[in-house]
């Protein structure tokens, strides 16, 4: 596995509707989560880059998920604007040629290529007319990202072993649709739970509704970070 911070490897989604209702939960999260997912939601709210420098300011590390998705040379463009917002990372739809053209202006940014949306399941991709396995699609798309000049995929932790097994540690791998024991999986389809997102390869998981939706979301936060420090003893 890489080196990365045990504390840095949960990212909190902070899908809530308004820039100040996102600065109020990561403020009763505290120290309990070092890094952030803003996503679409925020971004149509106005102020996305005012939270996003404020959450730098605080020692955040920010994962700017939009999941860029037009002609190649729009996206081009859009990531060469987001390269000096201090973000982490970016999601790109994992489409060859919208890859390629994320990769020549990320500069320290890192592109993250979206494989499937862990919302779609087998009958999801029959209807967009994929004939092939969940998993095949995840790999074949994984390849491409790699290919691309990639710096990791968002993939689910079913098909994260697949992805170790083919590509090693040359690709980050993101997991989202984790639930802890007892969460509901909501509108997801492919999920595990923290322990098994880390067995199955994951370098980072990424948790929105457990945390944000929880009575007490610092110690639903902390309680993942006991799980993750399980998983990473010593």
């Amino acid at each position: 596995m890489r080196d990365i911070a045990r504390r840095e490897r949960l990212i909190a989604a902070l899908d809530v509707p308004t820039a100040a209702e996102a600065r109020a939960l990561a403020e009763r999260l505290g120290d309990a989560v070092r890094f952030y997912k803003i996503g679409l939601e925020l971004f149509t709210a106005g102020g996305y880059f005012e939270l996003l420098a404020w959450l730098r300011a605080r020692g955040g590390k920010v994962f700017a998920d939009l999941k860029l998705y037009d002609i190649p040379e729009t996206v081009r463009r859009a990531v060469a604007n987001l390269r000096s917002s201090g973000a982490t990372f970016v999601t790109v739809h994992a489409e060859r040629s919208i890859l390629e053209a994320a990769v020549q202006e990320k500069g320290e940014l890192k592109i993250l290529a979206v494989t499937v949306l862990t919302s779609f399941d087998q009958r999801a991709i029959a209807d967009m007319g994929y004939a092939g396995s969940v998993e095949d699609l995840v790999l074949q798309r994984a390849r491409a990202a790699l290919e691309a000049g990639c710096d990791g995929v968002i993939a689910s932790g079913l098909e994260a072993p697949r992805i170790r097994a083919e590509f090693g540690t040359k690709l980050l791998v993101v997991t989202p649709g984790v639930r802890p024991a007892g969460s509901g999986a909501q509108d997801q389809r492919r999920v595990v739970n923290v322990a098994q997102a880390f067995a199955s390869g994951a370098d980072y998981i990424v948790v929105g509704r457990p945390i944000r939706d929880a009575a007490d979301p610092r110690a639903a936060a902390e309680a993942i970070q006991a799980s993750i420090a399980s998983s990473f003893p010593g």
